[in-house]
Formats: C-alpha cells, sequence, structure tokens
C-alpha cells in the first residue's frame, strides 16, 4: 500500500469514527428527548456524513482500480460521482 492510499484509508477511518460520535450523540439527544428538530438535522448530518466516506472509498477504489486512467478521465469520474451523490440526496 502506498503512502498515498495508507493516507486515503486513515482519512476514511477518521470519517468513521467522527461519524461514531454523531450517532452516539443522537443517541443521547433522543434519550434527552430533544426536539423532533434537533433529532432529524443530526440525522441529516450523519447521513450527509455517511455519504462523503462513501464518496472517499469511491474515489479510493477508483484510483486503486483505474491506475492507468489519465489526470482528465479521473475528473471525469470524480465529476460523475460528484452527481451521483448529489442525486441520491
Amino acid at each position: 500500500m502506498s503512502a498515498s492510499e495508507s493516507q486515503d484509508t486513515e482519512n476514511i477511518l477518521l470519517r468513521l469514527r467522527r461519524i461514531e460520535g454523531q450517532v452516539r450523540g443522537l443517541q443521547h439527544m433522543i434519550e434527552e428527548r430533544r426536539t423532533c428538530e434537533e433529532i432529524i438535522t443530526q440525522l441529516m448530518a450523519v447521513r450527509a456524513a455517511l455519504d462523503q466516506v462513501g464518496f472517499a472509498a469511491m474515489q479510493k477504489y477508483m484510483a486503486e482500480c483505474v491506475p492507468d486512467a489519465s489526470e482528465e478521465a479521473r475528473a471525469n469520474l470524480r465529476r460523475a460521482m460528484e452527481l451521483l451523490l448529489k442525486l441520491s440526496r
């Protein structure tokens, strides 16, 4: 695994740890009977964070599976993924 791949993996794991903390916070919010608006806002934040982890994982996968792609091809794939992410919201 190259230094870049290792950094990508660490970045994904860091994001997942943050999400884990957000979910624990969400559990506490529910136990504390916080308002629906606060809970829904936090749920939306967790969902967006998970989407970003999925995006980062796909970028890592793309780099590993298409190592010989030109920068232009990678940029096009990255843009397509961004559009798919927007569409899924």
